[in-house]
């Protein structure tokens, strides 16, 4: 049997696209064996664009340990810029999809920057404690404020934490933030489902900018926050009320990176 797909990074998360709305879902042993950057394509996780009756798609998101996981910012930029590439909008301005989380809305900017946004933060489920923050942004993230993130030891460090009892069996993704001039944020993420230090985490560095403003790290009113990871730049821009963060959109750059044939 012989599978289509497309790769494609956002700011270094790099992701298989799997065009599914005509097919099933296939084998979670699978789905880990495409990821393998050794046997496989390889990628931090696979999203399948499957059929949805109230929106232009329904995204699938797994990690690259096969496994069927939460929401997935840069995943679903990519999913956007798929989408646009397929022809599948109902819109001509906009992508609106469905993920595990609810659903979300897209677009590409002049500048082909891809924006996604995300739901909104309920300011009661931010958990402030005093080494850490937790909260959801469609996946949970543990963040921690460092000095000099460049030298800390992400993966060993990452790893003890994302497993520790507080998070169960579900386990949580370790964001390592360090606050720079001019309200720039620069963060680094362990991911949990790959298991180790990806170049970029967008639900990673949306809970990141939050937990910045919550905490009053970062002034309250910057539109457009630019956060640097790894593999590259992205803005987070947000309203704030009494109650809630709203109007939450991760913006950066989506490359479509090359789509081939496997024989499975």
């Amino acid at each position: 049997m012989k599978l289509s797909f497309y790769k494609y990074q956002g700011t270094g998360n790099d992701f298989i696209l799997l065009d599914y709305r005509k097919e099933g879902m296939g084998n979670p042993f699978l789905f880990k064996r495409l990821c393998d950057r050794h046997f496989g394509i390889g990628a931090d996780g696979i999203i399948f664009i499957k059929n949805d009756n109230n929106s232009d798609f329904y995204m699938k998101y797994c990690n690259s340990d096969g496994i069927e996981s939460t929401m997935c910012g840069n995943g679903g930029r990519c999913a956007i810029s798929f989408a646009h590439k397929l022809g599948i909008k109902k819109k001509e301005d906009k992508i609106y999809f469905r993920a595990m989380d609810g659903y979300h809305v897209g677009f590409i900017n002049n500048q082909n920057l891809v924006s996604i946004n995300m739901l909104n933060i309920d300011k009661n489920a931010i958990e402030i404690h005093s080494e850490y923050v937790f909260l959801n942004t469609g996946s949970p993230h543990h963040i921690l404020f460092v000095e000099h993130v460049a030298e800390k030891d992400v993966y060993k460090e990452g790893k003890k934490i994302r497993s520790q009892s507080t998070y169960l069996e579900e386990g949580v993704n370790v964001n390592f933030v360090e606050i720079l001039e001019d309200q720039t944020l620069k963060v680094r993420t362990y991911e949990r489902g790959v298991e180790n230090e990806t170049l970029s985490c967008g639900t990673g560095v949306v809970a990141s900018v939050i937990a910045a403003c919550e905490t009053n790290k970062i002034k309250n009113g910057v539109e457009n926050i630019l956060v640097k990871t790894l593999g590259g730049k992205l803005w987070v821009s947000f309203k704030k009320t009494k109650n809630e963060y709203q109007e939450i959109y991760l913006t950066g750059n989506v490359q479509f990176i090359f789509e081939g044939c496997i024989t499975i």
